[in-house]
């Protein structure tokens, strides 16, 4: 009898021993494994805190600021717009920004005309038309991109982006910005992609 709760007493202690070491190792992992998520939680928050606080810092400078082609050229400009145009100041403003000099800016009620003179296709209009050296710019051209154009002297005669794109000079709508294309043309109307803009 004696025997036997020995044994019994033998194997009951065995068994608690494996049920503490296991206990033991269980918690031990756990708190481990606790400690661990807590310091890789403080990382990735501080990371995203670096994120947000770098992306803070880059500069979201719009096309309508950027001053990234140098230009030597003539600066004067001339300028066609409607006397009732609201959008054609704030664009005159942006190219005068860029350092273009406003020659004369012309309001009339005669802008079929005066597109139809300077041989600009009827498809590729919009609402103000400026005479550079010679060159028609019609619409809401990015000073930046007239300076390339006026440099590179190509065989065309102008560059347009046709309408009146949501999201340029004097055409802002919250943050709607619509993608838009200049175009280069020639005196036969012949008609060429110069830039694309999707977004800006």
């Amino acid at each position: 009898m004696k025997k036997r709760l020995s044994d019994w007493m033998n194997k009951l202690s065995r068994v608690l021993l494996v049920a503490i070491i296991t206990t033991g190792f269980l918690f031990t992992t756990y708190a481990t494994a606790l400690a661990l998520s807590k310091e890789n939680n403080v990382h990735l928050s501080h990371n995203a805190q670096t994120v947000i606080s770098n992306s803070q810092l880059i500069p979201t400078t719009s096309i309508w600021d950027k001053k990234t082609e140098s230009y030597s050229g003539n600066r004067e400009i001339t300028i066609y717009r409607s006397p009732s145009c609201g959008c054609c100041g704030a664009w005159i403003e942006h190219i005068q920004k860029q350092g273009f000099k406003i020659k004369e800016d012309i309001k009339t009620e005669e802008m079929e005309a005066i597109k139809q003179k300077y041989n600009l296709p009827q498809d590729l209009a919009s609402c103000h038309t400026a005479i550079i050296d010679g060159y028609v710019m019609e619409g809401h051209i990015p000073a930046d991109d007239i300076k390339r154009f006026l440099k590179q002297k190509p065989q065309f005669i102008g560059l347009a982006v046709p309408g009146m794109p949501l999201g340029t000079p004097g055409m802002e709508s919250g943050n709607i910005k619509q993608p838009f294309t200049i175009m280069a043309f020639d005196k036969k109307g012949e008609v060429e992609v110069f830039k694309e803009y999707q977004s800006y």
